[in-house]
């Protein structure tokens, strides 16, 4: 097993970065998906097969640290509404009015349609490496491929336009 190489791992950082924002949505919780992502990477070193793509290992278990957390906060939730406590932050309306405002077409996609368009078509990924690292089969990756870009299409051209303000006197 080959010793892990620092500066092979700090050039893929920025990527990784991008694309556990696009997961998470959120700028504290990317650097700490990205954390969590070498923590594992860095105690599961020896397990790596060292035939296989660093950049497609790393990503996969940053995808799978993202669908875990996301499960363990799912967990979590449901338990607090059962002792009838509300999430800090929550409030009545609050996702509603979220869902309305303006996010993004890319925001408005699946995770699973958020990662495959980021891996392939941002960082490059190749259909092998990215089906390695979101653990699917090729064919998957190119069906979701083209649904994400059919879906990223559909909402782009069903944007409304900016209402025209209007002064009244």
């Amino acid at each position: 097993m080959s010793d892990l190489n620092d500066e092979e791992l700090r050039a893929l950082l920025p990527g990784m970065r991008r694309f556990a924002a696009s997961l998470t949505r959120d700028a504290s919780a990317a650097d700490d998906l990205v954390q969590s992502c070498l923590e594992k990477t860095l105690s599961r070193w020896q397990t790596k097969r060292p035939e296989g793509s660093l950049k497609a290992w790393l990503y996969a278990i940053m995808v799978r640290q993202f669908l875990d957390g996301r499960r363990r906060a799912g967990r979590v939730r449901r338990l607090l509404e059962a002792f009838g406590v509300r999430a800090e932050g929550e409030h009545p309306g609050e996702e509603a009015v979220l869902a309305r405002s303006s996010l993004g077409a890319f925001d408005k996609l699946s995770v699973d349609h958020r990662a495959v368009l980021l891996l392939v078509t941002v960082e490059g990924f190749s259909y092998q490496e990215a089906a390695q690292a979101l653990d699917v089969p090729i064919g998957t990756v190119m069906s979701r491929l083209s649904r994400a870009r059919e879906a990223y299409r559909a909402l782009t051209e069903a944007e409304p336009a900016p209402a025209r303000i209007r002064r009244v006197k």
